[in-house]
């Protein structure tokens, strides 16, 4: 297992089962299925400053999933008998895979609802794109959302992040969204020093400017990520923490949600415990929903900061 040493302490998080101090570290037992996400791809069209899964133009080290791919795990769902209600799909930046139409659909044709997503630049706004996004807010309406990566409501801070002239064009994409009336939702960032209540009232003029039809005050709707960062100090999880902090373990994101993924050179794809560890064997479960189905040990930072700590989940 990958030692991050988080905090300069060596030995933290090194230990799937035991802390640092020997404790015995907590787990989460998947209970209550909920999303199950698909990784279209780590390519992506910009590379940001600060991305968890440093996607960019060069790195395919997970390569695009296919519909067929998505198809058997959404045949498995069935199988299983699990209760799941959303099928997520993420990246890299979604809408460079091709094969990002077929997969929304036949998530939605089984009755699914789909989230997807986005930073609505180029990618997106490509005519095959358009013309299949339109298709499918005629045969499906609000059943699918797309989430777009709006890191601060500020052109200034968002550019930062996503490079210089970025804002203004995730805005003329989620213009054209708006116009074709596909339901928005939106991804912030809580690292520059705001309250939540400046920074969602930054986001509610920005919207109410713009006309985009997202509340603000709902967290599904406009959800803000703390920063993840494997090098700061955070405490390890133990089981004696959940009644220190009044949380459950069935609050924690991989108590309802797994991610497929496809490694480059991979003959098949692989079901892992986080959408936010796509690199850390230690969280690679087995080719199939039911290998999927055990305990999973918050033997990482991010499931220290930014699920327990943090209270933060990918899925709406």
């Amino acid at each position: 297992m990958k030692d991050h040493d988080s905090g300069g302490l060596p030995g933290k998080f090194r230990h799937p089962q035991f802390t640092a101090g020997g404790e015995t570290r907590a787990s989460v037992r998947f209970c209550d299925p909920q999303t199950l996400w698909f990784n279209t791809g780590t390519l992506c069209n910009i590379a940001c400053a600060n991305c968890y899964i440093e996607s960019s133009p060069g790195n395919d080290r997970l390569v695009y999933m296919t519909e067929a791919e998505v198809e058997s795990y959404l045949d498995q769902i069935a199988a299983r008998g699990w209760a799941v209600r959303e099928i997520g799909f993420t990246g890299g930046e979604p809408f460079l895979n091709p094969a990002m139409i077929g997969m929304a659909r036949a998530a939605l044709v089984r009755g699914f609802e789909v989230l997807i997503l986005t930073n609505a630049m180029g990618p997106m706004m490509r005519p095959g794109m358009r013309a299949g996004l339109a298709g499918l807010q005629r045969d499906f309406g609000d059943r699918l959302t797309l989430r777009v990566s709006v890191d601060h409501w500020s052109q200034e801070n968002h550019d930062a992040e996503r490079g210089r002239g970025a804002f203004e064009v995730t805005l003329r994409g989620m213009r054209w969204l708006r116009d074709t009336g596909i339901r928005m939702a939106v991804a912030g960032r809580t690292i520059w020093g705001e309250s939540e209540a400046a920074e969602r009232a930054g986001y509610a003029a920005l919207f109410a400017r713009e006309g985009f039809a997202i509340d603000t005050t709902d967290q599904g709707q406009c959800v803000l990520f703390p920063e993840m960062d494997e090098t700061a100090g955070v405490p390890e999880i133990t089981t004696a923490c959940w009644g220190i902090l009044g949380k459950s373990p069935g609050d924690v994101m991989c108590a309802s949600s797994r991610m497929v993924v496809k490694r480059r050179g991979a003959a098949r794809p692989a079901v892992l415990a986080c959408t936010l560890l796509a690199y850390d064997p230690g969280f690679e479960l087995g080719e199939t929903l039911d290998e999927a189905e055990g305990e999973v040990f918050l033997n990482h930072p991010h499931c220290a900061k930014f699920c327990v700590l943090g209270g933060a989940s990918c899925s709406a």
